[in-house]
Protein backbone atom coordinates (compact mmCIF):
# COMPACT_ATOMS: atom_id res chain seq x y z
CA UNK A 1 0.00 0.00 0.00
CA UNK A 2 1.43 3.64 -0.83
CA UNK A 3 2.52 5.55 2.00
CA UNK A 4 1.52 9.73 1.78
CA UNK A 5 4.71 11.71 1.80
CA UNK A 6 4.04 12.91 5.05
CA UNK A 7 4.29 9.38 6.48
CA UNK A 8 7.08 8.45 4.29
CA UNK A 9 9.03 11.83 5.81
CA UNK A 10 8.17 10.59 9.39
CA UNK A 11 9.18 7.33 9.24
CA UNK A 12 12.72 8.22 7.51
CA UNK A 13 13.39 11.46 10.09
CA UNK A 14 12.24 9.25 13.02
CA UNK A 15 14.58 5.75 11.68
CA UNK A 16 17.18 8.41 11.37
CA UNK A 17 16.89 9.71 15.32
CA UNK A 18 16.61 6.02 16.25
CA UNK A 19 19.57 4.73 14.60
CA UNK A 20 21.64 7.68 15.73
CA UNK A 21 21.77 8.83 11.43
CA UNK A 22 20.82 12.44 12.88
CA UNK A 23 22.62 12.66 16.83
CA UNK A 24 20.77 14.85 19.76
CA UNK A 25 21.15 18.43 19.60
CA UNK A 26 21.68 18.69 15.73
CA UNK A 27 19.24 21.15 14.04
CA UNK A 28 17.52 20.02 10.92
CA UNK A 29 15.65 22.13 8.17
CA UNK A 30 12.75 21.50 6.04
CA UNK A 31 14.34 22.26 3.28
CA UNK A 32 17.54 19.80 3.98
CA UNK A 33 15.11 17.34 4.43
CA UNK A 34 12.58 17.47 1.58
CA UNK A 35 15.44 18.17 -0.84
CA UNK A 36 16.92 14.78 0.55
CA UNK A 37 13.22 13.08 0.23
CA UNK A 38 12.51 15.01 -3.41
CA UNK A 39 9.49 16.08 -1.88
CA UNK A 40 7.54 19.54 -1.16
CA UNK A 41 8.37 21.28 2.36
CA UNK A 42 4.74 20.39 3.33
CA UNK A 43 5.08 16.97 4.28
CA UNK A 44 7.99 17.31 5.65
CA UNK A 45 6.07 19.90 8.32
CA UNK A 46 3.62 17.91 9.10
CA UNK A 47 5.91 14.83 9.84
CA UNK A 48 8.48 17.51 11.67
CA UNK A 49 4.98 18.59 14.10
CA UNK A 50 3.95 14.57 14.93
CA UNK A 51 7.66 14.05 16.03
CA UNK A 52 7.91 17.17 18.39
CA UNK A 53 4.29 15.48 19.94
CA UNK A 54 5.71 12.35 20.59
CA UNK A 55 8.88 13.91 21.95
CA UNK A 56 12.20 13.66 19.66
CA UNK A 57 11.90 16.71 18.13
CA UNK A 58 11.93 20.77 19.29
CA UNK A 59 10.61 22.92 16.73
CA UNK A 60 12.06 26.50 16.74
CA UNK A 61 9.80 28.94 14.09
CA UNK A 62 11.79 29.70 11.20
CA UNK A 63 15.26 28.34 12.38
CA UNK A 64 14.57 24.47 11.77
CA UNK A 65 13.90 21.61 14.08
CA UNK A 66 16.49 19.97 16.75
CA UNK A 67 16.68 16.79 17.89
CA UNK A 68 15.74 16.34 21.43
CA UNK A 69 19.01 14.83 23.22
CA UNK A 70 19.24 11.78 25.22
CA UNK A 71 19.71 13.34 28.54
CA UNK A 72 21.13 11.55 31.99
CA UNK A 73 17.88 11.65 33.26
CA UNK A 74 15.92 9.67 30.03
CA UNK A 75 18.76 7.17 30.38
CA UNK A 76 18.08 6.25 33.79
CA UNK A 77 14.57 6.05 33.94
CA UNK A 78 14.22 3.71 30.77
CA UNK A 79 17.37 1.58 32.86
CA UNK A 80 15.62 1.25 35.89
CA UNK A 81 12.16 0.58 34.34
CA UNK A 82 13.87 -2.28 31.98
CA UNK A 83 15.99 -3.42 35.38
CA UNK A 84 12.25 -4.31 36.94
CA UNK A 85 10.52 -6.07 34.32
CA UNK A 86 13.65 -8.27 32.81
CA UNK A 87 14.52 -8.99 36.63
CA UNK A 88 11.05 -10.48 36.90
CA UNK A 89 11.11 -12.29 33.86
CA UNK A 90 14.54 -13.99 35.04
CA UNK A 91 12.59 -14.62 37.92
CA UNK A 92 9.64 -16.41 36.48
CA UNK A 93 12.09 -18.19 33.78
CA UNK A 94 13.90 -19.55 37.03
CA UNK A 95 11.27 -20.73 38.46
CA UNK A 96 10.51 -23.03 35.41
CA UNK A 97 13.33 -23.43 34.65
CA UNK A 98 15.01 -22.09 30.88
CA UNK A 99 13.93 -24.17 27.94
CA UNK A 100 17.19 -24.80 25.44
CA UNK A 101 15.00 -23.55 22.77
CA UNK A 102 14.79 -19.97 24.49
CA UNK A 103 18.87 -20.70 25.52
CA UNK A 104 19.20 -21.48 21.55
CA UNK A 105 17.36 -18.22 20.51
CA UNK A 106 19.30 -15.69 23.03
CA UNK A 107 22.82 -17.53 21.61
CA UNK A 108 21.47 -17.07 18.23
CA UNK A 109 20.71 -13.43 18.56
CA UNK A 110 24.17 -12.51 19.91
CA UNK A 111 25.65 -14.06 17.17
CA UNK A 112 23.14 -11.69 14.70
CA UNK A 113 24.57 -8.76 17.03
CA UNK A 114 28.33 -9.51 16.26
CA UNK A 115 27.38 -10.11 12.53
CA UNK A 116 25.95 -6.90 12.62
CA UNK A 117 28.70 -5.34 14.29
CA UNK A 118 31.43 -6.83 12.02
CA UNK A 119 29.36 -5.04 8.74
CA UNK A 120 29.83 -1.96 10.47
CA UNK A 121 25.82 -1.87 10.88
CA UNK A 122 25.18 0.23 14.19
CA UNK A 123 21.60 0.10 13.92
CA UNK A 124 20.96 -3.40 13.13
CA UNK A 125 23.34 -4.16 16.31
CA UNK A 126 20.85 -1.69 18.33
CA UNK A 127 17.88 -3.73 17.17
CA UNK A 128 19.25 -7.12 17.48
CA UNK A 129 20.12 -5.81 21.38
CA UNK A 130 16.94 -5.07 21.88
CA UNK A 131 15.39 -8.24 20.58
CA UNK A 132 17.77 -10.04 22.62
CA UNK A 133 16.07 -8.54 25.88
CA UNK A 134 12.63 -8.52 24.46
CA UNK A 135 12.70 -12.20 24.42
CA UNK A 136 13.39 -12.66 27.91
CA UNK A 137 10.65 -10.24 28.69
CA UNK A 138 8.74 -13.02 26.76
CA UNK A 139 9.04 -15.53 28.92
CA UNK A 140 6.66 -13.25 31.60
CA UNK A 141 3.53 -14.19 29.90
CA UNK A 142 2.21 -11.07 31.49
CA UNK A 143 1.21 -9.27 28.71
CA UNK A 144 0.51 -5.72 30.00
CA UNK A 145 4.26 -5.89 31.14
CA UNK A 146 5.14 -7.15 27.82
CA UNK A 147 3.06 -4.07 26.34
CA UNK A 148 4.85 -1.60 28.75
CA UNK A 149 8.69 -3.31 27.80
CA UNK A 150 7.19 -2.44 24.03
CA UNK A 151 6.66 1.02 24.83
CA UNK A 152 10.53 1.96 25.68
CA UNK A 153 11.38 -0.51 22.77
CA UNK A 154 12.28 2.90 19.85
CA UNK A 155 14.72 4.55 23.55
CA UNK A 156 16.67 1.09 23.96
CA UNK A 157 17.94 1.59 20.39
CA UNK A 158 18.61 4.99 20.01
CA UNK A 159 20.34 4.56 23.40
CA UNK A 160 22.26 1.39 22.22
CA UNK A 161 22.83 2.88 18.96
CA UNK A 162 24.38 6.34 20.64
CA UNK A 163 25.93 4.69 23.51
CA UNK A 164 27.50 1.33 21.49
CA UNK A 165 27.38 2.13 17.81
CA UNK A 166 30.30 -0.51 16.73
CA UNK A 167 32.91 0.56 18.79
CA UNK A 168 34.97 -2.41 19.27
CA UNK A 169 35.26 -2.08 22.84
CA UNK A 170 31.62 -1.23 23.92
CA UNK A 171 30.32 -3.87 21.05
CA UNK A 172 32.45 -6.71 23.42
CA UNK A 173 31.07 -5.68 26.55
CA UNK A 174 27.26 -5.66 25.88
CA UNK A 175 28.26 -9.38 23.84
CA UNK A 176 30.11 -10.34 27.14
CA UNK A 177 27.08 -8.81 29.38
CA UNK A 178 24.46 -10.86 26.99
CA UNK A 179 26.37 -14.09 27.28
CA UNK A 180 27.06 -13.74 31.08
CA UNK A 181 22.81 -12.83 30.91
CA UNK A 182 22.51 -16.51 28.48
CA UNK A 183 24.73 -18.18 31.93
CA UNK A 184 22.83 -16.64 34.91
CA UNK A 185 19.29 -17.51 33.00
CA UNK A 186 20.92 -21.53 32.11
CA UNK A 187 22.08 -21.90 36.01
CA UNK A 188 18.51 -20.74 37.15
CA UNK A 189 20.18 -17.95 39.30
CA UNK A 190 17.25 -15.02 38.84
CA UNK A 191 20.09 -13.03 41.51
CA UNK A 192 23.10 -13.79 39.89
CA UNK A 193 21.04 -12.14 36.80
CA UNK A 194 20.04 -9.22 38.35
CA UNK A 195 23.66 -8.34 39.23
CA UNK A 196 24.57 -9.11 36.03
CA UNK A 197 21.70 -6.88 34.44
CA UNK A 198 22.51 -4.15 36.61
CA UNK A 199 26.83 -4.48 35.22
CA UNK A 200 25.44 -4.84 31.66
CA UNK A 201 23.57 -1.59 31.42
CA UNK A 202 26.09 0.44 32.09
CA UNK A 203 27.32 0.02 28.93
CA UNK A 204 24.65 2.73 27.77
CA UNK A 205 24.61 4.79 30.66
CA UNK A 206 28.27 5.40 31.26
CA UNK A 207 29.85 8.02 29.20
CA UNK A 208 33.53 8.49 27.86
Amino acid sequence: MAISASEEAYRSVKERILSGDIPGGELLSEGEISARMGCSRTPVREAFLRLETEGWLRLYPKRGALVVPITPEERRHVVDARRVVESAAAARIAERGASPALLSDLSALIEVQLGRAAQGDAAGFAAADVDFHRAIVAKLGNPLLENFYDSLRERQRRMAAAAIGVDPVRVARSVAGHRALVDALAAGDAARFSVELVEHMKVVTERD
